[in-house]
């Protein structure tokens, strides 16, 4: 077995389908299809001989190069493309029974510029895809839960301490949101072509379509259309909104997904026990401690959370120091940085599917957790509805209550809070009914409901089934 980059310190990103869509061999491959695909342009244009477009097709198959050596010898042009044309040229020209015309196909009028951002653009383009299958998983997975769960009282919390009655499936909802929003902003990213020559001004390319019916314009639109990108109305060389944007796209997902994570990392501690990770053998477990059952789904989640932030400034960063009509050192700073935003995105997308289709709900701590702060939680209703029952310093007899609540023992204090406000409103202002109604957290949700009913409808596209979709 040869060395290589397994991801040992990155379990999120080791998995055979992200390495299959974002590794070193996904990306040489995304270099041959656009070489491939060019040839197919200059083909159809009348611009390549007969047959060349089938020659070098079949030359550009990915298992035929070795990584290590192109990466290796990379090294002495600043990019892949360099040398991987070497030996593309060289098996076409092997394979190439007419006569070496076949060669005339490959790269020419091209820049690696041209090629590499194409082909990551290309490499963006297909993990994407797969990106968005798992996030229509999750969602359709969080839909179910905040449909099943509208009625599921819980606390709600804020700045760390109790605040309010809330739902499971309001929260299931919110989570729902923030991915759904995230992945709409992602799958709308425009994902461009590049092609404009050796300093982006197509010099080449005029002289390559003079005397014929076509442009260098054309001929860029037909390589968007056969590698499914987006055309390009000029070269972006030194352009770098399409980059900086899908990272922003993907860092928002990275985000959204995080949030999910952080709350479950809390609301997954044995003394909440809210919620659970799917059980799985081998799962969570401790060097250490056999009785522990880690939530590392979520804590995987969140290390990819946690990185997204600095890959998405990286490519800000170059963008702003790309110089001249194409960068030294700026745009090589760029291809890590995206191809790890990729890695990450897909390999917590599917880490965070496993998780929301699996994920075990414990009503009954929910309600636990709900009666520790108890009638507490209905202060702010009890003064809106009270004060005015108590005259004009109402609402400091009211503050009153809760201060003297709060001096009691917490496990008193729901009982002392009833018995305090039951002492301070007069019976025939407020019947005892009419108290106990009032202190029944599921009075108090608010439009709880109805919000969830709007955040489902309004991306009706990350509700429907996917069960049974191919994983990455």
């Amino acid at each position: 077995m040869t060395d290589g980059d397994f991801g040992l310190l990155s379990p999120v990103t080791a998995s055979p389908a992200v390495t299959a869509l974002t590794g070193d061999r996904a990306v040489i491959a995304a270099i041959l299809d656009v070489e491939a695909a060019w040839a197919a342009v200059l083909e159809e244009a009348g611009l390549a001989p007969e047959g060349s477009a089938a020659v070098v097709a079949e030359a550009a198959d990915a298992d035929h190069y070795d990584l290590a050596v192109i990466a290796e010898r990379a090294q002495g042009g600043a990019n892949p493309v360099i040398p991987l044309l070497g030996e593309l040229r060289a098996r076409v020209k092997v394979l190439d029974i007419t006569g070496g015309g076949a060669a005339k196909a490959v790269h020419t009028s091209l820049t690696s510029q041209d090629v590499l951002d194409s082909a990551l653009v290309l490499l963006a383009s297909r993990t994407v895809s797969a990106l968005i299958t798992e996030v229509k998983a999750t969602t359709t997975a969080l839909a179910t839960l905040a449909e099943q769960h509208a009625d599921t009282l819980c606390v709600g919390r804020s700045l760390t301490q109790h605040a309010l009655p809330y739902t499971f499936g309001l929260k299931a909802a919110q989570w729902f949101q923030g991915v759904a929003a995230a992945a709409s902003k992602l799958a709308a990213a425009e994902l461009p072509v590049q092609f404009g020559g050796a300093s982006g001004t197509l010099a080449s390319g005029s002289k390559l379509t003079a005397g014929s019916d076509s442009t260098p314009f054309t001929l860029a639109d037909s390589l968007a259309s056969k590698l499914g990108l987006a055309p390009a109305p000029a070269p972006w060389h030194s352009n770098r909104l399409a980059v900086t944007s899908l990272g922003d796209s993907l860092a928002a997902l990275l985000d959204s997904f995080g949030k999910i994570a952080a709350d479950m990392v809390f609301l997954s501690r044995p003394e909440v026990g809210e919620l659970g990770e799917p059980l799985a053998a081998g799962r969570g477990v401790s060097s250490a401690m056999p009785q522990k059952q880690n939530p590392v789904l979520s804590v995987l989640i969140r290390s990819a959370a946690l990185q997204a932030p600095a890959l998405a400034s990286q490519l800000h960063s170059a963008a702003g120091t790309f110089n001249d009509e194409r960068p030294d050192g700026a745009w090589h700073t760029e291809w890590p940085a995206l191809r790890r935003l990729l890695a990450l995105a897909l390999g917590a997308a599917l880490q965070l599917r496993e998780l929301s289709e699996g994920l075990r709900v414990f009503p009954e701590a929910m309600r636990r957790n709900l009666e520790i702060s108890g009638p507490l939680l209905l202060s702010e209703g009890v003064s809106a509805a009270v004060a005015p029952l108590l005259g004009e310093d109402g609402k400091q007899k009211l503050q009153a209550v809760v201060d003297e609540t709060l001096a009691a023992p917490a496990t008193q204090q729901a009982d002392t809070y009833r018995k305090l406000l039951r002492e301070a409103v007069p019976a025939e202002a407020l019947s005892d009914d009419q108290l106990d109604a009032l202190l029944d957290p599921a009075s108090y949700l608010g439009e709880a409901a109805e919000i969830s009913r709007r955040i489902l409808a309004a991306y009706p596209e990350f509700t429907a089934s996917t069960k049974g979709a191919p994983r990455g």
